[in-house]
């Protein structure tokens, strides 16, 4: 008998894959929060939301999180050090707030 590791989504410190409605509903916040001509059903959930994916910068993300912030009230800090991960994609924030939303 193997020692198999556990399934990414069931280690240690890693969410759960979120549900695709909310990837979707995420996905509208983000194309009306900072206005992308982009069709919110057009967004690869796992494209990275930085550089070669939606092209975002910081700014952008600082508007995400404070609309995540508004309407899921989940507080996004700019000192996080899990930022990166957090933020990597559209996939990595739904994730995340659906972990720690408390509406």
């Amino acid at each position: 008998m193997t020692n198999a590791s556990p399934p990414q989504s069931l280690a240690a410190g890693t969410p759960a894959d979120p549900d695709p409605q909310f990837e979707r509903e995420l996905a509208e916040l983000v194309v009306q929060a900072l206005n992308l001509e982009t069709p919110a059903a057009e967004l690869d959930p796992a494209a990275p939301l930085y550089d070669d994916g939606l092209g975002l910068d910081s700014i952008d993300i600082l508007e995400i999180a404070l609309v995540v912030s508004k309407r899921y009230g989940l507080e996004l800090r700019a000192d996080d050090q899990n930022n990166t991960r957090i933020f990597a994609s559209l996939r990595s924030l739904a994730s995340h707030i659906q972990a720690h939303r408390t509406r």
